[in-house]
């Protein structure tokens, strides 16, 4: 009866110990239609994600989620992200669905990847027709979490030498979406040396921004 109360014990243990220690939950890429890449910036979000559970102590998991805009799944992630360089199309169904998971608690960050700008818009609009994206000012907290960003969002790619702008969608005073335009993070969160001329420190830029955004969203 010993060893056998001994052997019950050390498998409780062991199941809290894995319970203690198993990642607490995923973040996602939003998959949509329209014929845009939105599989794009493939390393991005597991290097993100590592980055934020080493040096925001965050639990989630390395490997990355994918959330169909129109699926029941989308809500089984608190941060989704969407980028892509070319055409996103929601339907009037995927619209409610998006709507309701970020109106839930849900937090969407869309990377303009370039060219993405023009479509993005209007299918936000779908989303959510009360709302207009608003410039984000350096000043805002998303700016200032573990990571300081006086100047606001970083760049990361020069694309059309634009400067980098941070827009919001507020819902009832909780940002329900940021949008990162002429800035590009995910390519800066991807593999060091995929995109020739990238250089380690604006890498990191990257990496601490999107910490800071990952810390506030979940944060709110």
């Amino acid at each position: 009866m010993k060893k056998t109360g001994s052997l019950a014990m050390l498998i409780v243990l062991s199941i809290l110990f894995i319970s203690a220690f198993a990642p607490s939950f995923k973040i996602a890429r939003l998959k949509y239609n329209g014929g845009g890449d939105w599989y794009a910036n493939r390393t991005a979000l597991q290097n993100l994600v590592n980055f934020c559970n080493l040096n925001l102590l965050t639990n989630i998991d390395s490997e990355e989620g994918i959330a169909d805009v129109g699926s029941a799944t989308l809500f089984q992630y608190p941060f989704v992200y969407a980028t892509g360089h070319g055409n996103i199309l929601f339907s009037e169904a995927e619209a409610k669905n998006l709507r309701k998971y970020l109106i839930g608690g849900g937090f969407l960050h869309i990377d303009d990847n370039y060219g993405l700008d023009k479509y993005v818009r209007p299918q936000m609009k779908k989303v959510f027709p009360e709302l207009t994206f608003v410039e984000l000012p350096a000043s805002h907290p998303v700016y200032h979490q573990k990571y300081e960003f006086s100047g606001g969002l970083p760049k990361v790619h020069e694309h059309d030498g634009k400067r980098s702008q941070g827009f919001a969608l507020i819902h009832k005073g909780r940002m329900v979406c940021f949008y990162t335009y002429e800035c590009d993070l995910g390519n800066g969160w991807e593999d060091y040396g995929t995109y020739e001329g990238d250089s380690e420190a604006t890498r990191q830029k990257a990496l601490k921004m999107g910490a800071n955004l990952i810390q506030y969203a979940l944060g709110q």
